[in-house]
């Protein structure tokens, strides 16, 4: 059952991306966004089927943790602010690509570049997941899985690779996609991310033994030596 759900919300992921970048445009003759379509689709599923396999804590936090009671609002508003900007971001993305061209497309070789930033942020937000079994979408207390503090691999780094990754994962994208608009757009979704890091802490520095020890031992957030 787990494992179906993983697949349902890959395919879900892979649809919404889809919408969001070919709607917009109003075709499908677009190689560079049919080509990360099919790429991430088959990552998902293999990553999926891994995580059901070698991690399935991982992936249960993942998918049956998208609700819990005690969520913070504050949590709850960044979250939704979160989400928007990413959808607005994309569809920002598709009409500058293909209508817009505020800033110069950028070299075939800055693209590829980009789908390699892309794809190692992807796989810094996979290792976080696979790391971290409790790494839920939302902010709440996990006391009923026994949650501890993971200190190790890439949380021995930063405090937050998940979001490190996805900042990573569409900085790339957007290169490759050819929208230096969009890659500098990107900044938006900061503010936000940073509140949400900030509720989350709270939390758990109130309700994760050993948490605020913790972040002694690893004092950056996102990306050292910066925050």
């Amino acid at each position: 059952m787990l494992l179906i759900k993983g697949l349902v919300r890959s395919l879900f992921q892979v649809i919404l991306f889809a919408a969001v970048l070919l709607i917009p445009t109003g075709t499908w003759h677009w190689p560079r966004a049919l080509q990360f379509l099919a790429v991430f689709g088959v990552l998902s599923i293999i990553v999926i089927f891994s995580l059901a396999r070698w991690a399935p804590a991982s992936l249960e936090a993942r998918i049956q943790r998208g609700a819990v009671k005690d969520q913070p609002r504050a949590d709850k508003i960044a979250s939704f602010w979160i989400a928007i900007i990413n959808l607005a971001w994309f569809v920002f993305v598709a009409v500058d690509v293909n209508r817009l061209h505020l800033l110069r497309f950028p070299p075939f070789w800055v693209s590829v570049l980009g789908a390699a930033v892309g794809l190692a942020g992807y796989g810094v937000m996979i290792t976080a997941v696979w790391q971290n079994s409790f790494a839920a979408p939302i902010v709440g207390d996990q006391a009923d899985r026994d949650q501890v503090v993971v200190d190790s691999g890439l949380y021995g780094l930063v405090r937050h690779p998940l979001y490190l990754g996805y900042l990573l994962f569409l900085l790339g994208l957007a290169l490759w996609l050819g929208s230096t608009a969009g890659a500098i757009v990107l900044a938006a979704l900061l503010p936000p991310v940073v509140a949400r890091i900030r509720i989350e802490e709270k939390t758990l520095n109130e309700n994760l033994p050993g948490y605020l020890e913790y972040t002694a031992r690893v004092p950056y957030r996102l990306l050292p030596p910066v925050w």
